[in-house]
């Protein structure tokens, strides 16, 4: 089996009110080249911009890769790494068996689910608004795709 190619990716979302107008963008960085994806939705919520970017990101991977996937969302970054396997096997909801109650987002939960079975993914939390170029970059990104 050959390598697969590495990429590194940076996403963010952002809600000017939440729920509110909204924005995600995405820096895809493979080698040397780079490439911007952004999009917005005029109802929408912070959290769901997040899950929108990184499905975005990987959706747009041409082939099986191995990715470092850079975020500021917790949200993100748990929800995949500590709370979906949970959410799965109460059937895309939450809590404790006899006791659960809807998941929220779960339909972009469940899609990002889909995509990342294609993709070797390590999920990295980085800090909002604390000088990393790549989560500035995108922040920016974001703010910019929110539609007025």
């Amino acid at each position: 089996m050959s390598k697969r190619p590495h990429v590194e990716i940076y996403t963010d979302g952002a809600c000017s009110g939440n729920p509110g107008p909204g924005g995600w963008a995405v820096l895809l960085r493979y080698g040397k080249h780079e490439k911007e994806l952004s999009g917005g939705e005029k109802k929408t919520t912070n959290n769901r911009m997040e899950l929108t970017a990184a499905i975005q990101a990987l959706q747009s991977l041409k082939e099986s890769c191995s990715v470092d996937l850079f975020t500021d969302s917790e949200y993100l970054k748990r929800g995949v790494t500590e709370w979906m396997d949970g959410w799965k096997e109460l059937g895309w909801r939450r809590g404790k068996p006899g006791k659960t109650k809807k998941l929220a987002n779960a339909d972009l939960w469940q899609t990002l689910d889909r995509v990342v079975e294609d993709h070797h993914v390590k999920w990295h939390w980085v800090q909002a608004h604390a000088g990393n170029q790549e989560n500035e970059r995108v922040d920016a990104l974001a703010r910019k795709a929110i539609p007025s």
